[in-house]
């Protein structure tokens, strides 16, 4: 029982160096050689790197009161042309330009989403900002509804 047990060992031992071996020496490993780096290329990327657009955010309103939309108005026409969708992540706004892309963030949990100003409204004295459902119930958390008090940012 002794010998059995050594030669199984022996046997895995011998299997683990011959793969070791042919790992270590195949070609693959041999035939791909690092490229140098120069200090040239090194600055291109920075270059590169900090030309790339950053978001930025400008602050729009604090202690927004936000609402969203009824289910009945789900595949009307909004006031840009698009039909109306609960389920995206678009907002309505008296003042925004059609596409603006706004951050709006619940100020209670600091929860945020980004939407898309494509309708007019809201136009009930008090309320800033209409979120689709979708949106809303992000930012509110499950099972809540009415309005939210946000912070609204622009999003350039």
């Amino acid at each position: 029982m002794k010998h059995k047990i050594n030669l199984v060992f022996f046997i895995g031992m011998g299997m683990a160096l011959i793969a070791l071996f042919s790992f270590t020496t195949s070609p693959v490993l041999f035939s791909k050689q690092p490229k140098s780096i120069s200090k040239d290329s090194i600055r291109k990327v920075a270059i590169q790197d900090s030309l790339k657009q950053v978001p930025k955010l400008i602050l729009f309103k604090k202690n927004a009161h936000a609402s969203y939309y009824a289910d009945k108005l789900n595949n009307r026409r909004t006031a840009s042309g698009k039909r109306f969708d609960n389920s995206k992540y678009t907002a309505a706004h008296r003042k925004f330009p059609f596409g603006t892309k706004l951050k709006v963030t619940n100020e209670a949990n600091g929860k945020s989403v980004v939407v898309e100003v494509n309708d007019r409204g809201p136009f009930t004295r008090g309320r800033d900002i209409d979120l689709t459902k979708r949106a809303f119930m992000e930012i509110a958390g499950s099972r809540y509804g009415g309005s939210l008090k946000v912070t609204i940012e622009e999003v350039k």
